[in-house]
Order: C-alpha cells, then sequence, then structure tokens
C-alpha cells in the first residue's frame, strides 16, 4: 500500500525550484517549436498509449488501492477509455490539425482565407480524485494532440495513482514536454502563480473559483469539468426493468463517485412503486445481499468522504441500504424516499451512493423542479414518448442529455463533454479538446497585382455607395 506524504505542508526551497525548474523547461519546450510536428504529437499519443497496454495490471492494483476499483470498472471507466480516446484521436489528427478553408469576400480578393489550429503553449492539467488515472490523462490526450507541453498535477487523494502517473510518464513521454508535480494545497497553490496558456481543472466549485481567481492574473483562459446535480427523469412509458438496471449501473459505479451519476430520480406517482422494487432486485443482481462483500462495488476514497456522505442522510427515510463499513470505507447502496428539498441531501452534489427518489404526479412537475435549478452537467430521461423526448431535448439545459440510458454517452469520442453555467465551461474529447486546446488561428494571404483605389480616401457618396455593396 502507498504511503501518501504531508501535502498540506508549505513547500521547502527544493520543492519550489523543482516546480520552478519544471515551468521553465517546458515554456523553453513550447517556444522552441518542438512539439508542433504531427509527427511529434502522434509519436507521443502512441507512447501513452504503449504505456496503457504495458502497464495495465499495475494501473489496476493502484486503482484498486485508491478506490477499491474492480478490474472490469478500472478498464472500462479508466484504461479503455483512454484507449479509445488515443485511438479516436490518432485516426482524426492529421485532418483535425489541417487548415480550414474559408470564403474570402470579394472585397479582399485576390486572396485565400483560412483557419490554421496552432499548440497554444504550456498546459496545466489538475486532476481529479474520483477516476485519477482517465480525469488527469484524458486533457493530456486533447493537449498533446494539439501540440502543447503539459505539466500534471494528479490528485493527491488518490495517492496511489498519483505515485505511478509521476513513476511511469517520463519513461514514456517526453521530458522535456510533459511534466508530472505531485501533491495537495501547497503545490498547487505554486502552480497556479505561474502563467500558463491554458488551465484544466476537474473537480468542485469552490476550488475552480480559486483556479479562476488565479488564472485571471494573466487572462489565462480556463476549462472546469466541475458536476452539480444530474437529474434522472423517470415517466410513465418507460420500461421498468431495463430502466432500473441501468440506472443502478450508472449510479452506484465507483460506489457513487461520478460527477455524471445520476444524482436523484424524480418518478410519477404512478410507477413509483413498480420502480423502487425494480431496483431493489436490479441492486440485488448487480452485487448481491450483501454488497459490500462485492467484488464490483467500490470504496469511498477516504474516511472524511464518508463522513460527509452519511451525514446526508439526517433523519430521511431510507427504503433500501444505508449500512456502512467504516473501517473500509464503504456504504452501501442507499435509496432516500421523498426528502427533504432544503436538506443537505437535496442542496449538494452527493458524490456518493445515496440515491434520492423524488415523487411528482406528472412529467410536467418534474421539468419545472429541473428548470427551477441550476443547469446539470447531465440531464436523464427514461419515456417511451417520442413527444417528451424532443421537448425535453429542446428546451432543457444541461451540459449533455441522455435518453434510456445514464452516462454512456461518455462512450462516444464524438460528443464533446463540459458544462454549462454551475457545471463547468469548456468542452472536451475528440475534436472539441483537440479545438479547446489549440488556437484557431484567422489567417488572410494577399497578392499585390490588384490594388483597388474603392477603400482608400478621399472618399465620395460613389465610393461609398460602392463600399455598400462589397460589404
Amino acid at each position: 500500500m502507498y504511503s501518501a506524504p504531508d501535502h498540506t505542508a508549505p513547500l521547502d526551497a527544493a520543492e519550489n525550484a523543482l516546480i520552478n525548474d519544471s515551468y521553465q523547461q517546458l515554456k523553453q519546450s513550447a517556444n522552441s517549436g518542438r512539439t508542433h510536428p504531427l509527427q511529434w504529437r502522434t509519436g507521443q499519443l502512441e507512447a501513452l498509449k504503449a504505456l496503457l497496454e504495458q502497464h495495465q495490471d499495475a494501473l489496476i492494483q493502484a486503482l484498486h488501492e485508491d478506490l477499491g476499483k474492480s478490474v472490469a470498472e478500472a478498464w472500462t471507466s479508466e484504461i479503455g477509455f483512454l484507449l479509445s480516446d488515443i485511438k479516436h484521436t490518432l485516426k482524426h489528427l492529421k485532418r483535425w490539425s489541417k487548415p480550414r478553408k474559408v470564403r474570402t469576400p470579394l472585397i479582399a480578393q485576390p486572396g485565400t482565407s483560412y483557419i490554421l489550429p496552432e499548440p497554444l503553449g504550456v498546459v496545466l492539467v489538475i486532476g481529479a480524485w474520483n477516476y485519477p488515472l482517465q480525469l488527469t490523462l484524458a486533457p493530456c490526450i486533447a493537449a498533446l494532440a494539439a501540440g502543447n507541453c503539459v505539466l500534471l498535477k494528479p490528485s493527491e487523494l488518490a495517492p496511489a495513482t498519483s505515485a505511478l502517473i509521476k513513476k511511469l510518464i517520463p519513461r514514456y513521454l517526453d521530458p522535456s514536454a510533459i511534466a508530472v508535480i505531485e501533491g495537495g494545497e501547497a503545490p498547487t497553490t505554486a502552480l497556479l502563480r505561474c502563467h500558463w496558456d491554458h488551465i484544466f481543472y476537474t473537480g468542485g466549485e469552490a476550488v475552480a473559483k480559486i483556479v479562476m481567481r488565479a488564472a485571471s492574473e494573466y487572462l489565462t483562459p480556463v476549462t472546469l469539468e466541475l458536476g452539480g446535480k444530474s437529474p434522472c427523469l423517470v415517466e410513465r412509458s418507460a420500461d421498468i426493468e431495463v430502466t432500473a438496471r441501468r440506472i443502478v449501473w450508472g449510479k452506484w459505479m465507483n460506489a457513487g463517485q461520478t460527477c455524471i451519476a445520476p444524482d436523484y430520480i424524480i418518478v410519477e406517482e404512478c410507477i413509483k412503486e413498480a420502480l423502487l422494487n425494480a431496483l431493489k432486485r436490479a441492486l440485488v443482481e448487480q452485487y448481491g445481499k450483501q454488497p459490500l462483500r462485492s467484488n464490483d462495488y467500490g470504496t469511498i476514497i477516504n474516511a472524511s468522504h464518508l463522513a460527509r456522505v452519511r451525514s446526508y442522510l439526517g433523519d430521511h427515510t431510507i427504503y433500501h441500504g444505508g449500512v456502512i463499513d467504516e473501517q473500509r470505507h464503504k456504504m452501501a447502496p442507499t435509496i432516500v424516499l421523498d426528502p427533504n428539498l432544503d436538506s443537505a441531501l437535496m442542496q449538494n452534489e452527493i458524490f456518493g451512493p445515496i440515491l434520492p427518489v423524488i415523487t411528482t404526479t406528472q412529467i410536467s412537475e418534474s421539468l419545472a423542479f429541473v428548470r427551477d435549478r441550476p443547469k446539470p452537467l447531465a440531464l436523464y430521461l427514461f419515456t417511451n414518448d417520442a413527444t417528451l423526448t424532443h421537448r425535453v431535448i429542446n428546451t432543457m439545459s444541461a451540459g449533455s442529455v441522455c435518453v434510456n440510458d445514464v452516462m454512456l454517452f461518455m462512450a462516444n469520442p464524438a460528443l464533446p463533454f463540459g458544462g454549462v453555467g454551475s457545471s463547468g465551461m469548456g468542452q472536451y474529447h475528440g475534436s472539441a479538446g483537440f479545438d479547446r486546446l489549440s488556437h484557431l488561428k484567422s489567417v488572410m494571404v494577399r497578392k499585390f497585382w490588384l490594388d483597388v483605389a474603392l477603400r482608400y480616401a478621399p472618399f465620395s457618396a460613389r465610393k461609398l455607395a460602392m463600399l455598400k455593396k462589397l460589404l
């Protein structure tokens, strides 16, 4: 078991020097242009692919130490996810990086106009603990594809995975262009004092505000992948058994510690009992009658987060679950019925294995309930009603919308991922990530041989009339 250092202690001179030296090296590499060629970019992505393939066992073990992830969950949600992202990026990178020709207006003829994606420079990636491999390396894939230098700051709350990233990255990737700094608040604060060309942060709203304040000192653009309370609406025409299986799969993956997990269900009264019974059956099918003993069910990241999640139970009515194993940082999948809407359970993102179920009489009430709250990172709808589906997709705002399933849109690298409003800003995955971490430079190239005097002073009424037609 990896023993984590004290990340709350202030940095000493050597640690400050390491951060400064790493930053300066990355800036020097970015300025040299060594990361610009397509060959360098594809080479780094191939090397990252090799790292993931050749160290699967070690990575799976680290993820198990940090979060109790099973082999299957570690593969599908972390390693396999990243390999799919790399494969998709390598397939399309040549096309993404080409100049994108656009129309040149008559007044600028003869000439050509195009958009040229170019690297931003040096990108800081601050990873998250709940998917400590995926959420550190997926932004790195986009940054490398766009030709940037990258500094990775894995989460200190997942120390085994962080240590392995620190150990493996220099062995496979260009150490002059990709660096890893471990640690908690002190090194992160020091990193945020540097002048980055882009900061990519995944985590909670409170730290996101600190990141934005630091970025504002240099007017540095940011991508913030946050979270919030992602609602799951179940309408009376839905297939209840399939709905329950899919909700259970998505909600209790990683013990509920997923930013796009269903945070609460809103169900119509007429199908409430059927859904609750189906959820219980699905839980037993997937995790057994004693889920805390299941090899497929994960742990809460640490004692502090377990205490936070347990406090959400309060005096709510527990329909199912609620069993806690303090020693192993585990809480059984738990369903709470009709919670107090002013409680911490319904005011905060749960980020744990508790699923509140709220009852309404009709779907219009459910939509109004969601619309009155901050825009979610994900919105889920289960229904066989095509009219309702169209209505929700076209009138409800969310980072992503998924109909008749949960979280599976993440498996499509062609779909951009990101929040809206307080659930985040900026999108990535696939071409969206490439564009996000590139500067799309506008270019116009003109000829000397035609130089019409129309645009030059002195102006006349006739000139102005002609200009109005051309512009």
